[in-house]
């Protein structure tokens, strides 16, 4: 196809005017012109939003699309993912939030691989990725404006106590709570940062425990629990999250979790868990659905069910006649599937799932479905 400017360079070429040698030296800086800007002209939109490096952007290791900074019309949401696959429509349910704005990821170890995935889900201005990885850079003043500038906000897979010890107390941590709580934008986790999206919340911090370590000893060394001291997304700050729930056979440690809440603060706090490749979605009015191809869990307790045995050393009972916690399965889809009240853990609110009763008997954990 024949470029726009192309009549104009030979009307140009075809003046007599000049001299010959002059006219020569004309003709190779008008092709030389003439060549690079067709070039630019004609690369593809993947050529010209590749990653780029932008000095003066701390903790950046690589931004896709317009580097300068837009405002769009944004709507709350919150996304736990559950570990593994991504999620596309989790993704594509964030990104319609954000109303194709500045999309950020943070992390605290790994690369940029997020912003071309995420770049080609949906129509946004651009896509960044922060490695914050020190107290230094989390307290960083740019790296707080680039967070809270955002229009969607997605912590990475990783190790939560990576975030908690990096981030905790610090510009980015209130930069996050800003995004959730004032400008409303979504916010979402895989993972290690799906774990610490709940208010209370399993650090990890010395080695990863297993429901069986959990359930034989809730005081276990490994069982460390925080509150109120990291993330304070709506509806969540008497939530704790799992994440890996099937795959990882973690059910029994979020119940021993729940009965350290319960035993250690007297707080009766609820439980959301996704298992891999599945996403709960949360939008501003507290409604969750599920998107994905494995399930999803609600865990309620009842402050006149307490756990019986909960003390260092001795394996957990909280049986409360085999109706110790009272938990909503759901299978996710594509679409998004179910329905649950997370804004106030109403079971009359849900639909489209089943119900069941859990409970621990001397550090076994036992399910029933619910008559």
């Amino acid at each position: 196809m024949e470029h726009r400017l192309y009549p104009i360079i030979t009307g140009i070429m075809k003046l007599s005017f000049f001299d010959s040698a002059t006219m020569r030296q004309i003709r190779i800086l008008i092709m030389l012109f003439f060549w690079g800007h067709l070039s630019f002209a004609t690369s593809s939109p993947d050529t010209l939003k590749k990653d780029k490096h932008i000095p003066g952007r701390p903790a950046s290791i690589g931004i896709i699309g317009d580097t300068a900074n837009v405002n769009t019309p944004v709507k709350a949401g919150l996304v736990m993912i559950g570990g593994g696959r991504d999620v596309d429509e989790a993704f594509k349910w964030m990104i319609d939030r954000s109303g194709g704005g500045d999309v950020v990821i943070i992390r605290a170890s790994g690369k940029n691989g997020y912003n071309p995935y995420i770049y080609g889900l949906g129509k946004v201005n651009s896509v960044e990725t922060l490695k914050i990885d020190s107290r230094a850079l989390a307290n960083n003043d740019t790296v707080a404006y680039i967070i809270r500038n955002a229009e969607m906000l997605f912590i990475a897979g990783g190790d939560q106590s990576n975030y908690m010890n990096f981030w905790r107390g610090t510009k980015t941590m209130d930069a996050i709570n800003y995004l959730l709580n004032v400008k409303h934008a979504p916010v979402g986790g895989t993972s290690a940062g799906c774990a610490i999206m709940g208010g209370i919340y399993y650090s990890g911090e010395n080695a990863s425990v297993t429901a069986e370590q959990a359930l034989a000893n809730p005081y276990n060394p490994l069982v460390k629990l925080y509150h109120d001291d990291l993330l304070h997304a709506p509806f969540l700050q008497s939530v704790i999250t799992d994440q890996h729930y099937i795959t990882r056979d973690r059910q029994g440690r979020h119940v021993a979790f729940l009965s350290r809440i319960v035993k250690d603060w007297h707080l009766f706090a609820n439980g959301i868990a996704a298992d891999e490749h599945t996403a709960v979605c949360v939008d501003e009015n507290g409604h969750a659905i599920v998107i994905g191809t494995s399930k999803a869990y609600f865990l309620l307790t009842n402050n006149q069910k307490p756990p019986e045995t909960c003390e260092p050393g001795k394996p957990l009972t909280w049986a409360n006649n085999h109706q110790a916690i009272q938990v909503y399965e759901v299978q996710g889809t594509a679409t998004g599937s179910g329905s649950f009240d997370v804004a106030n853990f109403n079971p009359t609110q849900a639909s489209g799932g089943k119900w069941f009763w859990w409970w621990v008997d001397a550090g076994k954990l036992k399910r029933q479905e619910a008559k």
